[in-house]
């Protein structure tokens, strides 16, 4: 029986998501706390935009969402529990803190539904072309069952254990990612005040020991002053605010946590905070 899937949270990364599903017969409904915008999509992929959370809980097997906070997820599982079949699968591909996927699925199996704590990374990029690392905690069972879900919009998909192992894995993720972007963004503003060849810098550097993805991905543009692709630096200031949390509870050291912390604060004071991550690089030009 092939399964019918919902998508919630249409954003730069939920609507490619959404139109893999599709793609893959198995998209039946979407949702969005703009119902409009859900309206639009549901019309361009040819699937149900139901008015209600209510209205579409009845209609699916598994349904994914990709929403900001951690509040959003924990609403929108409250929206959907009480008229929600036994057996459903609520697949959460958000980054929110692990105790706030615990909850979630706490209050879904009161009503005997599943719940897979599975955040992403890729980017903007891996969920268009479908190629997104997916961190999944929960039931090993459940998670076969929604796996041909996730396969539409995944490269990679990895059981780390049980609910909440998917977040606290985007968590490490996260600071590599915040790690990574300091790194970079220096290093790039420094053979810029040198005056090199970024045509002939990055390859350079992406083919030895200081190649990354983000290098490869976001260096050329960051160097022309193109912050508009990928992930915005507010969305990855609000991660390591839930990151901090965590460090501080296992006493890990949070240097970089801190520091990326308060760059990105400061380029949302400046009003930078719909900028890709690249962003920073701003920050480390000489003034």
């Amino acid at each position: 029986m092939t399964l019918k899937a919902a998508f919630i949270g249409l954003g730069a990364m939920g609507a490619p998501m959404a139109g893999h599903l599709k793609q893959r017969g198995l998209l039946h409904a979407v949702a969005n706390r703009t119902h409009a915008k859900a309206v639009t999509l549901a019309q361009e992929l040819g699937v149900s935009a139901p008015a209600t959370l209510a209205d579409l809980a009845g209609q699916c097997d598994v349904i994914a969402l990709c929403v900001t906070a951690d509040a959003d997820v924990l609403s929108t599982v409250d929206a959907l529990a009480p008229h929600l079949k036994a057996g459903v699968i609520v697949v959460d591909h958000s980054t929110v803190a692990p105790h706030t996927a615990k909850q979630a699925a706490e209050r879904l199996a009161a009503v005997g539904a599943h719940f897979l704590d599975a955040p992403v990374s890729g980017g903007v990029e891996g969920a268009k072309n479908g190629k997104l690392s997916v961190m999944v905690g929960g039931d090993a069972a459940v998670l076969e069952r929604a796996r041909p879900v996730l396969e539409a919009y995944a490269l990679r998909i990895t059981h780390l254990g049980d609910v909440g192992a998917g977040q606290a894995t985007k968590a490490v993720n996260q600071v590599l990612v915040a790690g990574i972007a300091q790194a970079v963004c220096e290093g790039l503003a420094l053979g810029e005040a040198l005056g090199l060849d970024p045509e002939r810098l990055i390859p350079t550097l992406g083919a030895g020991a200081a190649g990354n993805w983000f290098l490869e991905k976001r260096g050329a543009t960051m160097l022309k002053n193109e912050f508009s692709v990928g992930f915005k630096l507010a969305l990855l200031h609000k991660d390591l605010g839930i990151v901090r949390g965590i460090a501080e509870g296992v006493g890990t050291d949070r240097t970089v946590i801190e520091r990326s912390l308060a760059d990105y604060a400061e380029l949302m004071r400046q009003g930078h905070g719909d900028d890709d991550i690249s962003g920073l690089i701003r920050l480390k030009r000489k003034h």
